[in-house]
């Protein structure tokens, strides 16, 4: 049975806001007249997510849930509710209520203006600053490497049209950053402002190891151009060093045997080094995802689904 919306939230270890956020958005939906459902995706929570989302389910018929077997992160979980959403319009929210539901019609009044997808733009952010300064340089990455300029990828309110839900779900790559992947195939994207609220409880699972390996996914999963940036910068050391040794060479024939600047050559040495390192780095990251993408193994295994 298809259905005008499916909003689509992984939760991980979101006991303390489950109840609030099912009222808050199942009022939200219901004052918009149009059919819907809630997936909610358990992405294997250690607390009493499992329980509450039960209890919530039996007084619920709207509300599927699907649980995962451990912890996939929160892409995954995302795609294991997006494969599950029979919606003409999918929107995607964390269950956190950092972004409350209420904002929910204004992304669905920009898709009925005839856009693609619609992104949330957090105003006044509620994160602390190293969060908002690697945010924003990610922000910045991601509209050069995607070509679609947009101010706040990393805002999970967003809502695509079932014609680019459908472009997600035929992508197998097991390492996929959701809103950047989506714009590569939407015609018309928009962004509109949304509210953001600080965390009710608990702490946020993106520290800054996770945005750094978001970074990597995003360079090497959406662009070839730090693997070309390593290439080209191979040609202009080569050529550096060739003039570096010739001006040595002609150095020594006219002034002789001297041993002056050693410590600079060291200097030298080691910035080289340090380039080729970071280059084997590069490289490795680009193997590793093709290992990961010919292995062939699933995004997550699913537990259980209530519905």
């Amino acid at each position: 049975m298809s259905l005008d919306l499916s909003v689509v939230i992984p939760v991980y270890n979101e006991a303390s806001t489950l109840e609030d956020l099912h009222h808050r958005l199942s009022q939200t939906l219901k004052s918009q007249g149009r059919s819907y459902e809630i997936i909610v995706v358990d992405d294997g929570s250690t607390d009493a997510s499992a329980e509450i989302l039960r209890l919530l389910r039996e007084r619920d018929r709207d509300l599927r849930v699907v649980r995962l077997n451990r912890n996939y992160g929160q892409h995954a979980a995302v795609f294991a509710g997006l494969e599950r959403a029979r919606g003409a319009v999918v929107i995607t929210m964390d269950g956190d209520l950092q972004n409350p539901p209420e904002e929910i019609p204004a992304l669905l009044q920009k898709i009925d203006e005839g856009y693609d997808v619609v992104g949330g733009q957090r105003e006044s952010r509620h994160d602390p600053l190293f969060r908002r300064v690697g945010s924003r340089l990610i922000n910045r990455l991601t509209s050069r490497i995607v070509g679609v300029p947009m101010r706040d990828y990393g805002c999970m309110l967003r809502a695509y049209r079932r014609s680019v839900v459908e472009q997600l779900l035929g992508c197998q790559e097991i390492s996929s950053f959701i809103p950047a992947l989506a714009n590569c195939f939407a015609g018309r994207v928009a962004e509109v402002p949304v509210a953001h609220h600080p965390r009710q409880a608990g702490r946020s699972r993106y520290g800054f190891f996770r945005l750094l390996r978001l970074c990597f996914d995003l360079l090497t999963g959406f662009s070839l151009f730090p693997i070309q940036m390593v290439s080209l910068s191979g040609i202009a050391i080569a050529v550096v060093g060739l003039g570096f040794s010739l001006f040595l060479a002609i150095r020594r024939l006219i002034v002789g045997p001297e041993v002056e600047g050693v410590f600079t050559l060291f200097a030298i040495l080691f910035f080289f080094v340090g380039l080729q390192i970071l280059a084997l780095g590069l490289i490795g990251e680009y193997v590793g995802r093709i290992y990961q993408e010919v292995r062939r193994r699933p995004r997550y295994v699913v537990r259980e689904i209530w519905e």
